[in-house]
């Protein structure tokens, strides 16, 4: 079954919405492919407009910046710790953007989108400002 994006055919109130035309090729989403812990690897997408986007589907470094030195360094990740979009995404090691990583530095927020992006960079974050689980 495809992936579609585009509007809605019932209302919020649950009434009913008369659809103006019938589905078009650029409504058409793609399956969904999460990053997550493992070898690098990537993924190219022509998307609309013969643009490309990368999608990474393992990744095993992260681009740190820490505030406090202002330096960025590639950094090993050790694992997946916080996932806010979904609890269930921890146990299976997946990250999106708002994740919190541990990593050979410490604890590091992402704050790319590797789904889209194509790259993961993170912010180092003090320990005690996130809840370990």
């Amino acid at each position: 079954m495809g992936i579609w994006q585009a509007r809605s055919r019932r209302k919020r109130t649950g009434g009913r919405l008369r659809p103006i035309r019938k589905k078009r090729r650029f409504e058409i989403g793609r399956e969904q492919q999460h990053a997550t812990l493992g070898g690098e690897m990537v993924k190219r997408y022509r998307v609309r407009g013969a643009n490309l986007k990368l999608r990474i589907l393992q990744a095993q470094e992260i681009n740190v910046f820490d505030p406090a030195t202002k330096k960025t360094q590639k950094v090993k990740v050790v694992t997946v710790r916080e996932n806010p979009s979904n609890p269930n995404y921890v146990q299976r090691n997946i990250i999106t953007k708002g994740a919190i990583l541990e990593t050979e530095l410490g604890l590091v927020r992402v704050r790319s989108r590797p789904g889209q992006d194509g790259v993961l960079n993170g912010v180092r974050v003090a320990a005690s400002t996130s809840t370990s689980a």
